[in-house]
């Protein structure tokens, strides 16, 4: 895992536009019960770039995480992976805590479609972010899809 305030050179635009998106779409939040907004960002094979947040419902289990709205959307508009995925979360009048993680359902949709190498940059209270892989959270994903597997030479 990078330390906070890495990739963050002059020439490292587009990892800055997809924080940048998550920040900004973690204002459309509503989380009207845990007071806690997400916003994420992802950037699909195509190089196209979609974004969601979380959306709490009374009946807990039907609410949807800012990281799986996002790659829905890139999914529904005919994508087939995820190469990069940006997140912004925190308490409602707070800034990004960038301690926070993927819950363990997001990982586990996240790895049928991006590759364990796959980047997560998490944004911190700063303007910066802390980088990781899909393969770091979640090192050992059920997955089926064997296309989706890095095998080590």
């Amino acid at each position: 895992m990078s330390e906070p305030g890495t990739n963050q050179e002059a020439g490292d635009f587009t990892d800055r536009m997809l924080v940048e998106l998550a920040r900004d779409a973690r204002k459309a939040a509503y989380p009207p019960y845990s007071g806690f907004t997400v916003g994420a960002a992802c950037k699909a094979e195509s190089g196209i770039t979609y974004f969601g947040c979380n959306v709490e419902n009374s009946s807990y289990p039907v609410g949807i995480c800012a990281e799986r709205a996002a790659v829905a959307g890139a999914i529904a508009h005919g994508e087939k992976g995820i190469v990069t995925l940006a997140i912004a979360g925190g308490g409602k009048d707070s800034r990004p805590d960038g301690e926070i993680r993927p819950c363990g359902m997001c990982l586990q949709f996240l790895s049928e479609f991006m590759a364990p190498s796959g980047r997560i940059l998490i944004a911190d209270d700063v303007e910066g972010w802390v980088e990781t892989t899909l393969g770091e959270l979640l090192p050992h994903a059920f997955n089926m899809k064997t296309d989706r597997v890095e095998k080590e030479p």
